[in-house]
Parts: C-alpha cells; sequence; structure tokens
C-alpha cells in the first residue's frame, strides 16, 4: 500500500521484508535437506507459524516457485550493485558468479521439481534468462572495456559453463565445482 505520496507504507515494507525472510528462510533449508523438506523446518528457520507460511504460499510448488524467482531477482540486483561497489569490474564479476553458483546449488534442486509441470518450468527458465543474461553481459562488458578480461565473452556462454560445472557438486563430497570455477574465471584474463 502506497500513501498518498506514493512511497510505500512502513506496514507494506514490513510485510515485504517478512515474505522475503521466509523465502530465505526456505532457500536455506531447501539446499540443506532438499525441496521435499517438511514445511514446519522452513517455519522454524523462518521463525514464522505454519499458517504464515501457508497463508502466503498455499502448496509447495507456489513456495517453490517463490524462492526461485526471488533468488533469480536477488542475483539480478547483485550484479549492478557489485560492479558500482567493488575495486574492479573483474572483482565485480568474481563476486557475482559465486552469487551464481550459490543461486545454481539451490536451483538444481528446485529445478528437478519443477520439471514435472513442464509449461511452468519453461516459464520460470525463461524468466531466469530474461533477468540474469544482461546482468552478466554488463559485468562482461565493464570488465572487458576495463582491459581486465579478453572481449567477446559472451554471458548465455559463461553462465551455461558455470552451470555445467555446478552439475553433481550435491552428490559428490569429492567435487569441488568452485575451484574449477574459479579457474574458468581466471581463464578469462585479457
Amino acid at each position: 500500500m502506497n500513501d498518498s505520496s506514493g512511497r510505500e507504507t512502513p506496514r507494506r515494507k514490513d510485510a515485504r521484508r517478512n515474505k522475503e525472510t521466509l523465502l530465505d528462510a526456505a532457500a536455506a533449508v531447501f539446499v540443506a535437506k532438499g525441496v521435499e523438506a517438511p514445511v514446519r523446518d522452513i517455519a522454524a528457520e523462518a521463525g514464522v507459524g505454519l499458517g504464515t507460511i501457508y497463508r502466503h504460499f498455499p502448496t509447495r510448488a507456489d513456495l517453490i516457485i517463490a524462492v526461485y524467482r526471488h533468488q533469480v531477482d536477488a542475483c539480478a540486483e547483485a550484479g549492478p550493485a557489485l560492479l558500482a561497489s567493488s575495486p574492479t569490474a573483474h572483482t565485480a564479476l568474481e563476486q557475482w558468479i559465486n552469487q551464481f553458483v550459490d543461486f545454481l546449488v539451490t536451483k538444481h534442486g528446485l529445478a528437478g521439481v519443477l520439471q514435472s509441470d513442464n509449461s511452468g518450468f519453461d516459464t520460470l527458465h525463461a524468466y531466469f534468462l530474461d533477468r540474469l543474461v544482461p546482468v552478466c553481459t554488463e559485468l562482461l562488458d565493464a570488465a572487458a572495456e576495463a582491459g581486465e578480461i579478453r572481449s567477446g565473452v559472451k554471458a548465455y556462454e559463461l553462465m551455461r559453463g558455470v552451470g555445467n560445472l555446478c552439475i553433481g557438486a550435491d552428490t559428490d563430497p569429492r567435487y569441488d565445482p568452485r575451484r574449477l570455477i574459479g579457474i574458468l574465471v581466471a581463464g578469462l584474463r585479457a
């Protein structure tokens, strides 16, 4: 709800912040216990009752979709913020790739559940690409313009490569995708 000047009221901001806290808690539980974790575990992590979760997300699918979108949005918003606050564009790119990897680790579990609803999954995948490819492009372009990385690196290809390196990280404790992703990002250097 907005006041007469068009600003969000404090009550609306609190409701949005509470929902974000709930989504962050759900993502943490999904990473630790999988997307089939009991809703009571998510409620405990968020410090809310079960009714609060069901009021916002009547079904598990609603919650999973909301977590997915929330994480995509957070990753998308991080790119410009990192670019503005990092000492170099390459540093911003590295930090964003690390956040992207955090998202991908959660996404793999979410994606497995969501693929049962193929049309819904396709919509979410399009949302993922529409939000994140431009952010990665902006980071790559800034690093290339600064002479920190070679030019011509395509965001989609880099994101796909990072994603492929993340596959299997949750099933093989001997595999550390971050080490290989570090090598990949270092290989972008001019």
